[in-house]
């Protein structure tokens, strides 16, 4: 269970990430491929919202630095992709500062709200964000959705696990999260998914 009651969110793979994660931490090289390939495209989908074309490279930092900590990390599958997430968002940050490029700040959300969304809008966005292309127009929306829907819907982090790694509380996260889903889903049935190439987060109004 996350915090105030809220269970996680559990992967299909989860299981299987865990004990791949505790066998590479014992040195097995071939357990931390298995891992690799679990967190990888969702890590990888996250990043591009953050950095656009310089994903892959963030991410090769990011791994190095994961490899070098692994020994450190105690937890589950789900525990392993936040942890991650959280060494990669850091390594994106780091490269948008080295860029001189800041994300696009926006105004704090209300933690007290608590909005689901309707399962409509929620799913019209599911069907569509494992696409680059649906991943650039997720770069459009304010930084704070971006993120919050990147963790929760690519990388699979429930509530809790994304307010971690955001620093965030979990119901400013869940608000995030709705609204930026909303949002996409607005623009997918008002103007379908258009490719006008990768962006970095925020940068679109």
């Amino acid at each position: 269970m996350g915090q105030r009651g809220e269970p996680r969110r559990v992967q299909a793979h989860d299981g299987e990430l865990g004990a791949a994660v505790a066998r590479a931490q014992d040195g097995d090289e071939a357990a931390f491929a298995v891992a690799y390939r679990f967190v990888q495209p969702g890590l990888l989908g996250y990043l591009r919202g953050l950095v656009g074309d310089d994903a892959e490279d963030v991410a090769a930092d990011a791994w190095l630095e994961i490899a070098r900590d692994l020994r450190r990390f105690r937890g589950d599958g789900a525990g392993f992709r936040g942890w991650t997430a959280t060494i990669a968002r850091h390594r994106a940050l780091d490269h948008l500062r080295r860029l001189k490029v800041r994300p696009r700040s926006t105004a704090t959300e209300q933690d007290v709200l608590d909005l689901p969304g309707p399962h409509s809008t929620h799913e019209q966005a599911l069907e569509t964000l494992s696409t680059r292309t649906a991943l650039d127009l997720v770069a459009g929306l304010p930084r704070d959705q971006a993120e919050a829907v990147l963790l929760r819907v690519v990388v699979g982090l429930d509530g809790p696990s994304a307010a971690r790694v955001l620093g965030k509380r979990p119901g400013a996260v869940r608000t995030a999260t709705y609204r930026g889903l909303r949002r996409l889903a607005r623009q997918l049935g008002a103007n379908g998914v258009t490719d006008d190439g990768p962006g970095t987060l925020g940068e679109s109004t």
